[in-house]
């Protein structure tokens, strides 16, 4: 017993004279290591602070910067101890691959949050149209952008559909021309019916007067001749000048006297 103990120590003790400074040497490179690791995390930090990347966008590069860079750390250390790497590192790759095939429309959905969060072709509060929904952005995520319709309705959208889309900013230039047609008929004044409408869109308080609003004859149709009424407003004023100027429109006309043709069908009978 006491044979086995004596040769169990004699070789910890060559391990140690062998591998010892090997060890000593790993475990400084790995507190150095980590310090600069550290570093360069802040650093990266008050860069993307100082260029104004978005929260989000922050909050996710700073663990994965730190992750990866203490990896391949952990991976130079086994090295330096005499540990095989090679295959470790074919094992990393292999199951890297396997995650990405399984993650497919995941990473797909990151990338074009990255990208929206870098490139920001819209912000939150903005009101914007994409994938067929119209609503202000309330969230962006790195995964899905969430939308607030004019209907009270949530639209979460995967950030993939967002960014490989159309994408349409109402909000980016801080005002939207109003568009409204009025049809007025065949017999009518088009000249008094104009100076009616541009009187309704001129006194009304939230019509920007730069640029300046316009009223014009758009179409001759079938049963009447349309007028396009096109003022401008500030984003959140629209849809109170489009509903008091087509209300404001409509009485102000028949006040005028200005009829406003509707369809109408005559039955004749055969006796």
């Amino acid at each position: 017993m006491e044979e086995k103990l004596q040769g169990y120590l004699e070789m910890a003790y060559e391990l140690i004279v062998a591998h010892g400074m090997k060890v000593v040497m790993a475990i400084v490179v790995l507190i150095i290591g980590l310090w600069i690791i550290s570093r360069i995390v802040k650093v990266l930090d008050k860069v993307m602070e100082k260029r104004e990347v978005n929260v989000s966008l922050r909050g996710f590069f700073r663990p994965l910067v730190s992750i990866l860079l203490k990896v391949m750390l952990f991976i130079s250390i086994a090295s330096m101890i005499g540990i095989e790497t090679t295959s470790f590192i074919a094992v990393l790759g292999a199951a890297g691959l396997a995650i990405g095939l399984a993650l497919q429309g995941t990473l797909a959905n990151f990338a074009g949050g990255v990208m929206i969060l870098l490139f920001k072709p819209f912000k939150i509060g903005d009101l914007i149209e994409s994938q067929g929904h119209k609503g202000t952005v309330k969230e962006i995520h790195i995964f899905v952008t969430v939308l607030l319709t004019f209907d009270n309705k949530t639209v979460i959208i995967p950030n993939a559909a967002v960014s490989n889309n159309d994408i349409v900013n109402y909000t980016t230039q801080g005002i939207l021309r109003v568009d409204m047609t009025f049809g007025i008929s065949y017999d009518s004044n088009i000249k008094e019916a104009k100076d009616v409408l541009m009187n309704i869109v001129k006194n009304h308080p939230k019509v920007l007067k730069d640029p300046t609003p316009f009223v014009g004859v758009a179409e001759l149709a079938d049963s009447s001749v349309n007028l396009v009424v096109r003022p401008y407003a500030k984003v959140p004023d629209y849809w109170a000048v489009y509903f008091d100027v087509y209300e404001g429109g409509k009485v102000a006309l028949d006040k005028a006297g200005i009829t406003i043709p509707f369809p109408q069908m005559d039955v004749h009978l055969d006796k």
